[in-house]
């Protein structure tokens, strides 16, 4: 997926199921739907950690090798604490 790709929202990716990973195109950060509120989709990172809201329209989709990225990366932070 190209930059401007993920620049772009998907179509009907803030209709995704809770569980499903999706990325805020806003900074590229990919998160777990864990529901909706006032109008926002509620995401929380991969590998858990802080919830933030993200508006409908710039929810978009994340692909498998995103989500495995994101993981690897939370893994690497986790090995590095003391």
């Amino acid at each position: 997926m190209t930059s401007s790709e993920r620049a772009r929202p998907a179509r009907g990716a803030a209709d995704e199921p809770c569980g499903a990973y999706v990325i805020d195109v806003r900074d590229g950060r990919i998160g777990q739907v864990v529901g909706r509120e006032d109008g926002c989709v509620r995401l929380r990172p991969v590998g858990g950690g802080r919830e933030w809201d993200c508006p409908p329209g710039a929810v978009g989709e994340a692909s498998a090798g995103e989500v495995l990225l994101a993981r690897v990366r939370r893994i690497n932070q986790e090995g590095r604490l003391p």
